[in-house]
């Protein structure tokens, strides 16, 4: 898909490639739904795989160009992080700025891990040590795109080993130790929005269907599907799941803006639950 438009003064990449959010924006894309795409088109059978190729390496290529000097990568533009443009008058939600996070930055490289990208390229090295230098002291990571450090921990345990990292190294096994400190006594996880404002609550909240499902593929990422963490998780989905094959789930899991509005996400229920099933499935042969 091609964009109209002037391009981001921070990025010269030549060619705007991407997919946006909306399903009528041409002018904004966004490397969170330009990564899925891309990883949903390694399973689809192209009519023209030339093309498809083409298509495929246009986009990757505009993806990886918004790598930050920090190493990460944010949804919306590169390197845009002065924090005086949060005092200009008109700033919506004061919330102007694009900064990078972990959980994109870990989603690009469960990307490359699935397309076989070099792991031992600076690219993927400096996102390595990224996600190094934004881990928090107890293990986990802030969420930025979802309610919150069960979704940030998540994701960067995913992305780890996707891309092929030894996930026996000590701090890898901390995210993993902090994921099961959180477990709630039902089996499932939860966290609420509140975690933004204040986090001593990180990882705490009444058990969800989609944050047990995330912190089950955090937990699978780390490669023993016999853990009695992940036995418990999975019995958790099991048994809470409706006669018609649903999740139930009233709880907000989804972020806008943290500390301004968050977001339901209706198919957050249905869809990671059947994702976690899977992965677990497949790691336990």
């Amino acid at each position: 898909m091609r964009f109209r438009g002037d391009w981001q003064i921070k990025n010269p990449h030549p060619e705007a490639s991407g997919w946006a959010f909306e399903h009528e924006n041409v002018y904004y894309p966004d490397t969170d739904d330009t990564m899925m795409v891309l990883m949903a088109l390694r399973h689809v059978a192209p009519r023209d795989a030339a093309k498809r190729k083409e298509q495929f390496d246009r986009a990757l290529a505009w993806l990886l160009s918004f790598q930050c000097r920090d190493g990460g990568w944010a949804a919306f533009d590169k390197d845009v992080t002065a924090a005086w443009l949060e005092h200009v008058p008109f700033a919506d939600h004061n919330a102007i700025l694009d900064p990078t996070c972990s959980d994109l930055t870990a989603r690009v490289l469960e990307l490359l891990g699935y397309i076989g990208y070099d792991r031992h390229s600076v690219l993927v090295r400096r996102a390595v040590t990224y996600l190094r230098h934004t881990q928090e002291a107890d293990g986990s990571w802030y969420g930025r795109w979802g309610v919150n450090y069960i979704y940030g921990t998540w994701q960067a345990l995913r992305g780890l080993a996707a891309i092929g990292e030894n996930m026996d190294q000590e701090w890898i096994r901390r995210g993993r130790d902090w994921l099961e400190s959180c477990q709630n006594d039902d089996g499932g996880w939860g966290e609420t929005c509140e975690s933004y404002d204040f986090p001593s609550l990180k990882g705490v909240g009444p058990s969800t269907a989609s944050q047990t499902a995330w912190a089950l593929m955090g937990l699978c990422a780390c490669g023993d599907p016999t853990r009695e963490s992940i036995q418990r998780g999975v019995e958790f989905l099991i048994r809470q799941q409706n006669e018609d094959g649903s999740w139930t789930e009233n709880e907000t899991t989804g972020t806008g803006f943290p500390r301004v509005f968050y977001l339901r996400y209706g198919m957050y229920r249905l869809h990671f639950p059947l994702l976690a099933l899977a992965t677990y499935r497949k790691l336990a042969g």
